[in-house]
């Protein structure tokens, strides 16, 4: 199901706001505890986005890219996170986040879960309607692309078990 059809064209100053809730995550556990320990800043991370938080973005984004160089084959895990680190816009953070996200989907499916389940959902108007996905451990659709402005706008794309 796709829920897009919000509108995108308003944008306005962040103004003091609610966030959004989170739902607690899964038990999800990948194989490998290096990576595992990874993907839960990813989820920090991604939530941090939801909620336009620059800030915890900055600092989800350092221990991301600490625990990356940590692991095996995480350089360019360690590099995405070190730019949404450098990055002083939200929406530039948004974007550089893509990027992360498509390297997280390939590690995460290269090395498997030991339980629980991570859904690869998808934004078809991410990034200029090129379109952008992204790992969650909920069903429900909470999109790090745009936030408030569009919160549930996307569909899960594949079930990783």
């Amino acid at each position: 199901m796709v829920a897009c059809n919000q509108k995108t064209e308003e944008k306005k100053q962040p103004v003091a706001k609610e966030k959004v809730a989170i739902e607690t995550p899964k038990e999800v556990v990948i194989k490998n505890d290096q990576l595992n320990a990874v993907y839960q800043q990813y989820l920090l991370l991604s939530g941090a986005l939801i909620n336009s938080d620059l800030a915890t973005a900055r600092e989800t984004s350092i221990a991301l890219e600490l625990g990356a160089k940590a692991l095996k084959g995480g350089e360019k895990l360690a590099s995405f996170a070190s730019k949404i680190t450098a990055a002083s816009d939200i929406e530039v953070q948004r974007t550089l986040f893509s990027n992360l996200s498509n390297e997280m989907i390939a590690k995460v499916k290269a090395i498997g879960l030991q339980s629980g389940e991570v859904y690869v959902e998808h934004c078809p108007m991410a990034l200029n309607d090129k379109g952008a996905s992204w790992l969650s451990d909920q069903k429900t659709v909470r999109n790090p692309y745009y936030g408030e402005s569009m919160l549930d706008c996307g569909e899960i794309k594949e079930t990783l078990k």
